[in-house]
């Protein structure tokens, strides 16, 4: 959320010039934390899964020996894609202007502005939207699955209310996250020149959302529960 205000920044003032060094570093810094949060969201479906499947094994299973090494383990596979993604990126040769169609240097846009081929950096993005979006999506939809069955079985709508209450904040973070990210990342992108132009305008505003809004809404609503 540090990096909320140079956003804000960036969507009033869009003409700001900044150094390449500083925009490999922006790019960097807002990848890492976008690839850590889509991990990290996934050992959240697994702490939640124990949490209703399994609640008498929950201080064993999700005990300090594991869930440090989890979150740290996010952390460091953010931080390698990440490096991996833009290593290739300020490899290109850039022509032009060089002026970002965007209110940050979000990886795509700076990829436009190459001279060369980025089929290699097209390619590796896609290995890494599998990994970083299509897996852990799906091991939240497994353990989504488990958990509503776990939910279903409970007698009392109480006891359903109060289970279910456990994992809403996670979900809805989830909702807001996944949906955005996918929409951005894993979209066709249009060829037209019209088309592509409203695509850049729907860019910004979602990069916006799931850059500023969201980092914004977690506190509160992880609090919902309390």
């Amino acid at each position: 959320t540090s990096s909320i205000p140079l956003v804000l920044d960036g969507f009033l003032t869009p003409r700001k010039t900044i150094s390449f060094s500083a925009c490999a570093v922006q790019m960097f810094l807002s990848f890492a934390m976008g690839a850590t949060e889509c991990v990290l969201l996934g050992m959240m479906a697994f702490d939640r899964y124990v949490a209703i499947c399994n609640p008498l094994r929950y201080p064993m299973v999700m005990s300090k020996a594991a869930y440090v090494p989890m979150a740290a383990s996010s952390w460091l596979a953010g931080g390698v894609n990440s490096l991996v993604q833009i290593s290739l990126a300020v490899q290109l040769p850039f022509c032009g202007d060089n002026v970002i169609n965007h209110f940050t240097c979000e990886i795509l846009a700076v990829l436009k502005l190459a001279c060369a081929d980025i089929s290699i950096n097209v390619i590796s993005m896609g290995v890494a939207n599998v990994i970083f979006l299509g897996v852990p999506v799906l091991f939240i939809f497994v353990s989504y699955t488990f958990i509503l069955t776990t939910i279903l079985r409970i007698p009392s709508a109480e006891g359903q209310r109060k289970a279910f209450s456990t994992c809403s904040s996670h979900l809805t973070v989830v909702v807001i996250f996944y949906g955005t990210i996918l929409f951005m990342y894993a979209k066709p992108k249009s060829k037209d020149p019209l088309g592509e132009d409203k695509q850049g305008v729907s860019d910004k505003l979602i990069s916006l959302f799931y850059g500023v809004l969201t980092p914004m809404l977690n506190p509160l609503i992880y609090s919902l529960r309390n």
